[in-house]
């Protein structure tokens, strides 16, 4: 078995021969301390990308099979973006940057966290109208425009990129990338203005969740009316912090669940019947409305303060859950012990069938290059 194989076969609770060893990435600092170190090349750090061959060689190096985040990008949200543009310069070095997405935050110097939101361009319906509406219409070009990696090269997808998706040739699992129903738009408006809009102005709330929505499906459908071929379907949200959601559930399963269903019917009808999310946080409150909306593999289960697991998932919803991810990444910071006793924490979890574990985010600064690479022989002793 290919680890494409592998992989698809864990998912849809069948044999397989041996668990594949998978990560998600790291942060640029964690490469950069690599290459001080002389684990890695500095071009190596440099270049580093998602399954490029920077990635391939690093996951090599360590003993990772691969990175499980792979996925072809058709454009589901702003085109073009807004200005990036710096707004204000203070003495110490920081400013005021509005991005891409309408947000303006914080930028300080050599800082490599997520950075302070100040505020928000996405206010009300004349700057909706103004600056995001226009922004957020379909055109073919989303996805003819889009590139497509095969692992050593990148093509265009009104090229050769769709015969390669129309093979469907590759070893490692290849998702599509549906878009963010909900995510983008908490990104635009901040928490507190998303907050505030959905009771001052519903309308546009839901105006705004339905241009979103309606955009991802027909990229989607664009992209598979072509022919090209995946494994799974994948949406990213990042939704959800430490005590819980950033959006009422009820809120979420009326308004944006029917976008989900509708999106996951349609990849269904080509034949793609793992569809993914990504959200980090405290999701539990979440997961009912993605189930009964066509979402059924969690991602990257993120272990946290609060100790998320698939384990009480199983155990409420049963085999119609998957799970990738639920690996604490904080165990790289120490020590074998600590990566022994998460091994066991796991067997029992994998035991269970459709559960693929992966690194619970990207490499934090503080791991130690040796312990991950005994994490990576132990998985292989353990699971192998």
């Amino acid at each position: 078995m290919n680890h494409r194989e592998r992989a698809m076969a864990i998912l849809h609770y069948e044999a397989y021969d041996r668990l594949p060893v998978v990560h998600f990435g790291y942060w640029n600092e964690t490469l950069l301390r690599w290459a001080r170190e002389g684990h890695i090349t500095q071009e190596e750090a440099r270049t580093w990308g998602d399954g490029n061959p920077a990635d391939k060689a690093i996951s090599t190096k360590l003993g990772f099979d691969f990175n499980w985040y792979n996925c072809f990008h058709p454009h589901t949200t702003l085109r073009p973006p807004i200005e990036h543009k710096v707004i204000r310069e203070f003495p110490d070095g920081s400013k005021h940057v509005q991005t891409g997405d309408g947000s303006i935050i914080l930028q300080m110097p050599d800082a490599g966290s997520i950075p302070s939101e100040i505020d928000h361009l996405l206010k009300d319906r004349c700057s909706w109208e103004e600056n995001f509406k226009p922004r957020l219409e379909f055109c073919v070009e989303r996805v003819t425009q889009a590139r497509v990696f095969t692992g050593s090269a990148w093509l265009s997808f009104d090229g050769p990129g769709l015969e390669y998706l129309r093979r469907g040739e590759w070893d490692t699992p290849l998702g599509l990338f549906c878009g963010s129903l909900y995510g983008v738009i908490r990104n635009w408006l901040g928490v507190v203005g998303a907050s505030y809009l959905q009771v001052d102005d519903e309308p546009l709330f839901d105006e705004i969740i339905d241009t979103v929505g309606n955009l991802c499906f027909e990229v989607t459908r664009t992209v598979l009316e072509r022919g090209a071929r995946f494994d799974f379907a994948h949406f990213w949200e990042d939704i959800c912090f430490k005590s819980g959601p950033l959006i009422h559930p009820e809120v979420f399963r009326a308004k944006v669940g029917p976008h989900y269903r509708r999106i996951a019917e349609l990849v269904g009808k080509h034949g793609i019947d793992i569809v993914s999310l990504d959200c980090d946080g405290k999701i539990d409150a979440l997961i009912p409305v993605w189930l009964e909306n066509g979402v059924n593999t969690m991602f990257p289960i993120e272990v946290g303060t609060w100790r998320a697991s698939i384990a009480p998932w199983r155990k409420q919803y049963g085999r119609r859950l998957r799970g990738v991810g639920g690996v604490d990444k904080k165990i790289f910071a120490r020590d074998a012990a600590a990566v022994d006793a998460e091994i066991e924490r796991l067997k029992p979890l994998v035991d269970q069938g459709g559960f693929i574990p992966c690194i619970d985010h990207r490499i934090a600064p503080d791991a130690q290059w040796d312990t991950v690479r005994y994490y990576c022989d132990r998985m292989h002793a353990v699971f192998g």
